[in-house]
């Protein structure tokens, strides 16, 4: 069996997440990570910036919002992700049965607590007319959906028997559901690019239909193919976990590709069967990653490059803040304060030239951001954070 040491998997990392050489445009990005974790759009801009030669954020939003090469979609462990949008369709049919059957079945249990007789036809008809005012709304809020029509306003309770129990309009579940399917996809958000004020288009509108939608078990061995391609060896649990696939449905996706297995420092992994040779030693580089980047949340197996600093970095669920990197190997956390500065803490001794290095890339930071403050969203703040932040 081949081995493929710590040290490599770190080469690895740097050279293929456009760490070490950063690559020249959103696009190149993207397909050096896979995909982007997206609940957040301003860590979603900011894991961009970070990998580009020339950072621009009017480069992230024309690959969004005028070229559209890039979609966000609701895709996999019910996460966004801007994924290519010529992927789009294996994106979203690899996790049709996890997120949008996962999604619907959970929409028709809160219709079927209202009393209503047969769930699944008042779905059918909300779901139509939701399809019908795409066509007259263009670019749209939930609240405008809702306006759309009077089936579309009605108010269903979430969380019932919760402390957060609350009412919705069917029309805001419901885009749940229909952005997974693909029905839908967010559209530029009002205000900056740190916006959350999300509004949505008909994905039939925003994109031309794509040439051929695989099937479920197709579409996870494209997944399974393109993420390993980035993240390889991995244990077939690390893939389980990034996708949100049962366990059934992950094994079958590695046995449908060319695979090998190989040892790691810390177990067995796996990798595309041509995919076993050393890589170049790609030099010194440092990285100020942003929190729930793709590169920190690739693996459910982070020892090998977070070592023992998850406490320091991760919120109590689970989630990444932002991180320092050195050489494949997270070093230290960073926080944005509320007055547009950027701050590091280092949790290991990197030498002085490592710290020149990363104090360089915190000041380039603070100059692309002018000023603008992001706030910790889709998470918690890390313990590193709170005390950066004062």
């Amino acid at each position: 069996m081949v081995s493929i040491d710590t040290a490599e998997r770190r080469r690895r990392l740097g050279v293929r997440h456009a760490l070490a050489a950063p690559v020249a445009t959103p696009e190149d990005v993207t397909r050096a990570v896979t995909v982007l974790h997206s609940t957040d759009p301003a860590s979603m801009v900011l894991s961009v910036l970070a990998r580009m030669a020339e950072p621009s954020i009017a480069e992230v939003e024309r690959a969004l919002y005028d070229d559209r090469s890039l979609v966000r979609i609701l895709a996999m462990r019910r996460t966004v992700f801007a994924v290519p949008a010529a992927d789009r369709g294996a994106y979203l049919a690899s996790t049709r049965q996890s997120v949008a059957e996962s999604e619907y079945r959970k929409l028709r249990a809160m219709v079927a607590a209202t009393e209503v007789e047969d769930p699944d036809a008042w779905l059918a008809q909300a779901h139509a007319a939701a399809l019908a005012a795409f066509e007259r709304l263009d670019v749209f809020r939930s609240a405008d959906l809702a306006a759309a029509d009077p089936l579309l306003a009605t108010r269903i309770e979430i969380g019932a028997g919760k402390k957060y129990a609350t009412h919705q309009s069917i029309a805001s579940r419901l885009l749940t559901v229909m952005s997974a399917e693909g029905h839908v996809v967010r559209a530029r958000p009002a205000g900056t690019w740190a916006s959350t004020q999300f509004r949505w288009t008909s994905m039939r509108k925003w994109l031309p239909e794509p040439a051929d939608v695989p099937d479920p078990a197709t579409a996870r061995a494209i997944v399974a193919s393109r993420w390993l391609a980035r993240f390889g060896p991995a244990r077939p649990e690390d893939l389980q976990w990034w996708t949100g696939w049962t366990k059934g449905h992950t094994t079958a996706a590695l046995a449908s590709i060319d695979t090998t297995e190989v040892a790691v420092d810390d177990g067995v992994g796996v990798v595309l069967a041509d995919d076993t040779e050393p890589t170049a030693d790609p030099g010194p580089w440092v990285a100020l990653l942003p929190a729930l980047d793709p590169t920190t949340m690739g693996w459910k197996h982070r020892s090998w490059y977070l070592g023992p600093h998850a406490e320091q970095l991760f919120d109590v669920n689970g989630n990444a803040g932002p991180t320092v990197w050195k050489d494949g190997e997270i070093v230290g956390g960073w926080a944005i304060r509320d007055d547009g500065t950027v701050a590091v803490r280092l949790l290991t001794d990197v030498g002085a030239e490592a710290r020149v290095a990363i104090d360089a890339r915190a000041a380039a930071l603070h100059e692309t951001l002018a000023g603008t403050v992001v706030k910790a969203r889709a998470r918690g703040w890390t313990p590193v954070e709170r005390d950066l932040r004062g």
